[in-house]
């Protein structure tokens, strides 16, 4: 009986393990739900002006100086623009709790009104310049075209599914699950950390919408027609899961039939008793 409870306590094992690496919590790998963010549809009103005013000067000027002219902790913010300012609140990379950390992408400190009031006030110094808060217009897009044109600018650092991949020097390219499609379109026209800028000049405008359509519908959305997603960390990584999930669990059946049939023999000797050569004595 103790033979039999372990392998099947070892096949209980790997199941569990199984599950845990088909069905991640939503927490690590599993993609979460892309944020319900929208544009700043009408112009500044003085009273976002004065309520971003009102949230900068208590979070963000500590580092970025009173007027966003930046200072030994942080950036000069003036003349990037309102897009610029609301992709780094909106994505939780700012504000930072120490400000020689580095930028991670974390839920935003603030609701998407004040993030879009803080953007327009830093943008408010320098009318104009930099990159306004987009408003993505998908309807008509070119989905295959736009993964085309992923595929050959994008997936090199966040890959083809979009997960994510780690960089030379300690940097990272982070993954593309949960983002909206202002935030898309913000972080191709911006270019935030490392990332190079592809508008203007490597995309034209109809490219942009095209890109940012793919990673909305099929990035965020994926199809998955060859089963399970795995949490679309791609094929190579997929292959070695189903491996040693298949392998390890036909291993384990295997010892339990093999346990079994030994148990199976010792009871069927002890049934029959030994062997006697009583009557061969004359």
């Amino acid at each position: 009986m103790r033979r039999l409870l372990l392998p099947v306590g070892m096949l209980a094992a790997a199941l569990v393990l199984g599950l845990f690496v088909l069905f991640p919590p939503s927490s690590t790998t599993a993609a979460p739900r892309a944020a319900v963010l929208t544009a700043s549809s009408t112009p500044s009103s003085t009273a976002q002006l004065q309520l971003g005013q009102t949230l900068f000067d208590e979070t963000c000027s500590s580092c970025h100086g009173v007027n966003a002219k930046g200072g030994a902790l942080a950036p000069n913010l003036r003349g990037l623009g309102a897009g610029t300012v609301d992709l780094w609140l909106s994505a939780g990379w700012m504000p930072l709790a120490t400000p020689t950390a580095e930028p991670i992408k974390k839920p935003a400190l603030y609701s998407r009104p004040q993030n879009i009031a803080i953007a327009e006030y830093v943008a408010s110094f320098t009318p104009g310049q930099g990159v306004p808060i987009p408003n993505p217009q998908l309807r008509g897009a070119d989905v295959a075209e736009g993964f085309s044109l992923f595929s050959l600018n994008c997936a090199p650092c966040h890959t083809i599914t979009g997960a994510g991949d780690a960089l030379s020097n300690g940097l990272s390219a982070p993954p593309l699950h949960g983002i909206a499609p202002v935030q898309i379109q913000e972080a191709i026209e911006t270019g935030p950390s490392t990332m190079p800028r592809f508008i203007p000049g490597a995309l034209t405008g109809k490219q942009l919408t095209d890109v940012v359509a793919f990673v909305a519908k099929d990035i965020e959305h994926p199809d998955s027609p060859g089963g399970l997603g795995l949490g679309g960390v791609g094929p190579v990584a997929e292959g070695f899961v189903g491996l040693f999930i298949g392998v390890g669990a036909c291993l384990l059946i295997a010892m339990w039939i093999g346990d079994r049939t030994e148990d199976d023999e010792e009871e069927g000797a002890e049934h029959h008793g030994p062997a006697t050569t009583e009557g061969a004595h004359v």
